[in-house]
């Protein structure tokens, strides 16, 4: 159910449990369909860092609930948000965002996430810990304490304290941890891009710096980061701010070996985001279990009808996708693969067809 999400009437869709298609003109709200679910799962846009940009217009906040399926039984999510308020509920109970994580999953291809591809170093790095967290509740809680260490640790190096020494030991244990996690959860990556669609023969990897050395345990990892730190010092020193440690290490997507970001086309850029979010369903998937849900926005825009049509065939085999396009003729090959929905004027409505 949703209310108050961007141009969607409030309204109940009733999706399938394999592959949801939706479809319409531009500006009709499939894309916000989507970015509410997302906002279901995780309590963020992949559109937008200011969720007020989501609030319907004269609405004094959104709420957004739905029903995750799952082996251990069905629970009711809840988010609502509002400039003052940010709840999350499962089965009408409100709980801590830290309890309501995992509880549903979503991994999104869209436009609005070329800047992962594109766009500063830092977009890269946010996507693969949030995806590797996602998977593991040590790298989540290394994540949370090397960002307060940095901060501590800046705070520091501002004001001269005495006891960095302190902050740099801290730095090098948790931001060697923290590079350990990632590594392990690039080299998951890397291994579904292999064997990922993609329309070409093109080959995509991930590549992050500083290189390590194969077979390196965290141990040696955080070894290595407090050379950096002491070889870093002076310049630290005159900064006033950490510039060695993970959040500074480098995250480059290749195609063919190059980095996508300085050279690939428009066209490139999207397939490989396609290929990367298809890779991180493959790998929450086997290291869960579970499926996450799929949610590919305008996945025609840059594939023909037959290779679309594979696309979501592959989805649809591997659990709940939400697909939108603007072009409804390959849509109607699906036959009974995929339950139909028709977008217009923030209003939702079934066709006939499909499961």
């Amino acid at each position: 159910m949703l209310r108050d999400v961007r141009n969607l009437e409030g309204q109940r869709v009733d999706l399938g449990p394999g592959l949801n298609v939706f479809l319409g003109r531009n500006a009709q709200g499939k894309t916000s369909l989507l970015e509410a679910v997302g906002l279901l799962a995780r309590g963020r846009s992949f559109r937008t860092d200011d969720l007020g940009e989501v609030i319907a217009r004269g609405a004094e906040g959104m709420l957004i609930q739905g029903t995750a399926v799952g082996t251990e039984g069905d629970a009711e999510l809840s988010f609502r948000w509002a400039p003052e308020q940010r709840n999350f509920s499962v089965d009408h109970q409100k709980i801590p965002p830290r309890e309501y994580a995992g509880r549903l999953e979503a991994s999104v291809y869209s436009t609005d996430r070329l800047r992962v591809v594109h766009g500063p170093m830092r977009e890269r790095r946010l996507y693969v810990d949030r995806g590797g967290a996602v998977l593991s509740a040590a790298y989540r809680q290394t994540l949370r304490d090397y960002e307060r260490i940095v901060h501590q640790r800046n705070a520091a190096l501002q004001g001269r304290h005495p006891a960095l020494e302190a902050w740099d030991e801290r730095l090098a244990a948790v931001g060697g941890s923290l590079r350990a996690h990632r590594l392990s959860y690039i080299a998951r990556l890397n291994e579904a891009l292999t064997t990922a669609f993609r329309p070409t023969d093109e080959t995509y990897a991930i590549e992050v710096e500083p290189i390590p050395a194969a077979g390196a345990t965290e141990a040696e990892h955080q070894t290595r980061l407090a050379n950096e730190i002491r070889e870093c010092a002076s310049r630290e020193r005159l900064a006033g701010r950490s510039l060695v440690g993970p959040h500074r290490d480098p995250i480059r997507l290749l195609v063919d070996g190059r980095d996508s970001a300085a050279w690939a086309s428009s066209g490139q850029v999207r397939t490989l985001l396609l290929a990367l979010t298809l890779a991180t369903l493959r790998v929450y998937r086997e290291h869960t279990g579970r499926s996450a849900v799929a949610l590919l926005d305008d996945l025609d825009s840059e594939l023909d009808a037959d290779r679309t049509l594979a696309v979501c065939h592959t989805v649809a085999d591997q659990g709940q996708a939400l697909v939108t396009s603007a072009h409804p003729e390959w849509a109607s090959r699906l036959g009974d693969v995929a339950r139909l929905f028709r977008v217009s004027a923030g209003r939702v409505n079934r066709l006939l067809g499909g499961p």
